[in-house]
C-alpha cells in the first residue's frame, strides 16, 4: 500500500486500531485534488485528458513534478503565507489608508515559493534581511514582514500605539514561526506553558531598535561605507548653515502643518518632534517619526510663507548652502516600507509596572536557553544592533526543536485538512497533541536534510498513499470495527477528507471555468471587481472585503490566521445564486461553450469538463439539455458553479 516514507507512520497507526486504509481515489478525483491543492486552480480539460492518456507507471509523479514547476505553484502557496503574517494594502482600524507599496512582500512571497527559496533563508530575510544582505532589494522587501501591524493615522498617545505595534510584531513572530502563544505571557508568567513573563520582553527586545524606513537604502557596506564618509564631510562643512536654517524653518513649517496638525500632541511628544535627529535618543527618534507620520509638513511653500527680514534671511542661507553642493554624495537608491534599527544602539525594554526587574536583555525562551543572547553587532555602515540577525539565526537554526515542526505541520494541514498537531499556531499544551508524533519528527528532520526545501516537502506528502486514498468510506462490514465509531474525525487518515474550496478558489475557479482568468504577474493590487485577477493579487482593504471572499471565511487581516473557518450560512447561498459577480461568471461562461461548440450537447459536455473535470453521465446530459431548452444556457451554468461537486473536493 505504501507509496514513500510517510506511509508507513500511518499504517501503523491505522493496524493499532485494526483499520483499513480506503482504497485509492480514481485518476480524475487525484488530478483534480492534487492541482487544486498545488495551484489553487481547477485542471483544464486538456490537462485531465493529458493524465488519463499517460499510462506510464510515473504520471501521477511527472503531474505533481509540472504542477510545483507552474508559477500558479507560488500564487496558491502565498495565499497560505500571507494568512499567517496579516498582509493587508491598508492600515486597518477605522479607516483604510493605502499602502502603495505592500504588493512588493506579497510578490516576493510568490516568487520566493516558485523558487523554492529555503524555507531558512525565507525566515532569515524577513526578519533581518536589512543587516544580512543590505544590497540585495529582495532581501530588504521581505523585511515588510515586519510591517503588516495595523496602523491608526490620528492616534495622538504615539507611545502607547508603538508600544502596541511591538507587541503586535512580538506575538505574530511566535505564532508564525515557532508556534507558540507568546502573548499570554505579556502580562504575566504563562498559566499553561513554560514561558515567562520576562521571557516575553526577552524576545520583544530583539524588535525594541524598530524603526520603519520610507526611503530605505540599497547599497552594500562598501557602498554605504563610502557614502557616510562623504556625507560626514557635507554635514561638517554646512553645520552651522543648516542650524540657521533649521530655527527659521521648523516653527513655521509646524505651524501650518496639514493632516492631524502638530498642536494636538502633547508636550513630550512636541519636544521630541523639536528635537534635532542626532539629538534624539533611539526610542525618542522612534516615536517623532511615528507622530510626523500624522503630519503634512510643506517645505516647497517656504518661500510664501516666509516673510520680511525672515525670507530675506533664509534666501541668503539657502544660497550658501547651495555652495557646498558639490560635496554632497550621490544618493544611494532607496525603497519605501522596509524597516532597519533606529541605530547601532537600542532603545531599552523594560517590564511594565516592573521596573525594579530592570532593563531586559534580548533573549529566547529560558526553557531553551536562560542566558541572553549572543549578538554581533554587524558593520558600522549599517547603523543597526545586530539584534534581529540574532534571533533569525536562532528561529532558523536546525537546533531550534521548533521551526522545521512548525512549517511541516502547516503543509500537512494545507494537504489533509488539518496538521498532525491539529493546532498549527499553538504547540503548547492547549494544542492538541499531534496524532502522529513520530510521522511529525520525522517531516522535520526530512526538512532539514532535504535543504529546507518547501517543494521537496509537498511532493512527498502529495505523493504518499495517504494522501491518494479515495473519500469515499469503506463499507464498516469490511472493517473489523466500524471506522466512524472507532476514529469519527478521521485524525487517524483511514480515507481522504473532503474539503470545500475556499473563498479564493472558488473565487479563482469561477474566473477560470468562465474563461476570464487574467494570468498576470506581480503588480499593484487590483479592484477584484473590476480586473478578473487572481485573488492574490486583489487590493486587501481590511474594512471594505470583497463580498464573496468575506462571505466565504477569508480572513480580516487583523490578525494571524493560521486556518480558515469553514462555515455553512444562508448569505453563501444567495450569493451564489443572486449575487451579481457570480451571475457575470455564468454569463461568460455560457458566452464561452457558445463560441467553442455549435450544438447544445457539445456544449453542455465541454462544461461538465470545464466545471468538474469530467464528462456527463447519459442522465446527466439528457437532464442539463431539458434544463436547457426550458430555461437559458446561461442558467444551466449558473447551476454548475452553484453545485456542490464544484466548490467540494473529494
Amino acid at each position: 500500500w505504501a507509496k514513500n516514507e510517510i506511509d508507513p507512520f500511518i499504517a501503523r497507526n491505522l493496524a493499532s486500531q485494526k483499520l483499513t486504509p480506503a482504497k485509492a481515489a480514481s485518476a480524475r478525483v487525484l488530478i483534480r485534488r492534487v492541482t487544486f491543492d498545488l495551484t489553487g486552480l481547477p485542471p483544464t480539460p486538456a490537462e485531465v485528458e493529458a493524465f488519463l492518456n499517460d499510462l506510464s507507471r510515473n504520471a501521477y509523479e511527472k503531474l505533481v513534478a509540472r504542477l510545483l514547476a507552474s508559477p500558479r505553484f507560488g500564487e496558491r502557496q502565498a495565499r497560505f503565507w500571507l494568512d499567517l503574517v496579516r498582509y493587508a494594502d491598508s492600515d486597518g482600524y477605522n479607516a483604510d489608508h493605502p499602502r502603495p507599496e505592500a504588493w512588493r512582500y506579497r510578490d516576493y512571497v510568490i516568487n520566493s515559493f516558485n523558487a523554492d527559496k529555503p524555507y531558512n533563508r525565507f525566515v532569515r530575510e524577513q526578519i533581518a534581511g536589512d543587516e544580512i544582505d543590505p544590497a540585495n532589494r529582495e532581501a530588504l522587501t521581505a523585511t515588510m514582514y515586519l510591517r503588516h501591524w495595523i496602523y491608526e493615522h490620528n492616534q495622538r498617545d504615539v507611545e502607547t500605539q508603538w508600544s502596541d505595534i511591538l507587541n503586535d510584531i512580538t506575538d505574530v513572530t511566535g505564532d508564525v514561526f515557532l508556534a507558540m502563544g507568546v502573548q499570554c505571557a505579556r502580562c504575566h508568567n504563562h498559566k499553561f506553558d513554560s514561558i515567562l513573563q520576562k521571557d516575553y520582553f526577552r524576545l520583544r527586545a530583539f524588535f525594541a531598535p524598530l524603526q520603519p524606513r520610507e526611503a530605505m537604502p540599497v547599497g552594500s557596506v562598501a557602498a554605504r561605507k563610502i557614502f557616510a564618509a562623504k556625507q560626514r564631510k557635507w554635514e561638517e562643512a554646512t553645520e552651522s548653515i543648516r542650524q540657521k536654517l533649521r530655527v527659521i524653518e521648523q516653527p513655521v513649517l509646524l505651524a501650518h502643518s496639514t493632516k492631524e496638525g502638530f498642536s494636538k500632541f502633547n508636550d513630550d511628544i512636541k519636544a521630541m518632534i523639536r528635537k534635532q535627529p542626532r539629538d534624539r535618543t533611539g526610542y525618542e527618534h522612534q516615536i517623532a517619526e511615528l507622530s510626523l507620520r500624522q503630519i503634512g509638513l510643506h517645505p516647497d511653500k517656504l518661500p510664501d510663507l516666509l516673510k520680511g527680514e525672515q525670507q530675506a534671511e533664509w534666501k541668503k542661507l539657502r544660497a550658501e548652502l547651495a555652495k557646498h553642493e558639490a560635496l554632497k554624495p550621490k544618493p544611494l537608491p532607496t525603497m519605501a516600507f522596509a524597516v532597519s534599527d533606529v541605530g547601532p544602539v537600542a532603545p531599552p525594554t523594560r517590564i511594565p509596572k516592573k521596573l525594579k526587574a530592570g532593563i531586559i536583555a534580548p533573549g529566547f525562551l529560558s526553557i531553551l536557553n536562560p542566558a541572553p543572547a549572543s549578538i554581533t553587532p554587524p558593520a558600522a555602515a549599517l547603523q543597526s544592533t545586530g539584534r534581529r540577525t540574532a534571533l533569525a539565526n536562532w528561529i532558523a537554526s536546525p537546533k531550534n526543536p521548533l521551526t522545521a515542526r512548525v512549517i511541516v505541520n502547516r503543509l500537512w494541514q494545507q494537504h489533509f485538512g488539518q496538521g498532525l498537531a491539529a493546532n498549527t499556531s499553538d504547540f503548547g499544551r492547549l494544542g492538541a497533541k499531534p496524532t502522529h508524533p513520530e510521522l511529525l519528527d520525522w517531516l522535520a528532520d526530512r526538512l532539514m536534510k532535504d535543504g529546507w526545501s518547501l517543494k521537496k516537502m509537498h511532493r512527498l506528502m502529495v505523493t504518499s498513499a495517504t494522501y491518494r486514498m479515495g473519500s469515499k468510506i469503506q463499507n464498516p462490514k469490511l472493517q473489523n470495527q466500524n471506522p466512524q465509531l472507532m476514529d469519527p474525525e478521521n485524525r487517524l487518515l483511514w480515507h481522504f477528507p473532503i474539503r470545500r474550496l475556499d473563498a479564493g478558489q472558488i473565487h479563482d475557479a469561477a474566473l477560470a471555468v468562465s474563461g476570464e482568468l487574467d494570468i498576470k504577474v506581480g503588480g499593484a493590487g487590483v479592484d477584484l471587481l473590476k480586473v478578473p485577477r487572481r485573488t492574490v493579487y486583489g487590493t486587501v482593504l481590511r474594512n471594505k472585503p470583497v463580498e464573496i471572499m468575506n462571505a466565504f471565511d477569508s480572513p480580516d487581516a487583523i490578525s494571524h490566521a493560521p486556518s480558515r473557518n469553514v462555515t455553512t450560512t444562508a448569505t453563501q447561498s444567495l450569493l451564489m445564486l443572486n449575487g451579481e459577480w457570480m451571475q457575470a461568471r455564468a454569463e461568460a461562461f455560457a458566452c464561452r461553450l457558445v463560441c467553442a461548440e455549435e450544438d447544445e450537447p457539445a456544449r453542455v459536455k465541454l462544461a461538465y469538463r470545464l466545471a468538474f473535470g469530467r464528462a456527463p453521465t447519459a442522465d446527466e446530459l439528457s437532464v442539463s439539455l431539458e434544463f436547457i431548452h426550458e430555461s437559458s444556457l446561461e442558467d444551466f451554468c449558473h447551476a454548475l458553479l452553484n453545485s456542490n461537486e464544484f466548490v467540494y473536493l473529494d
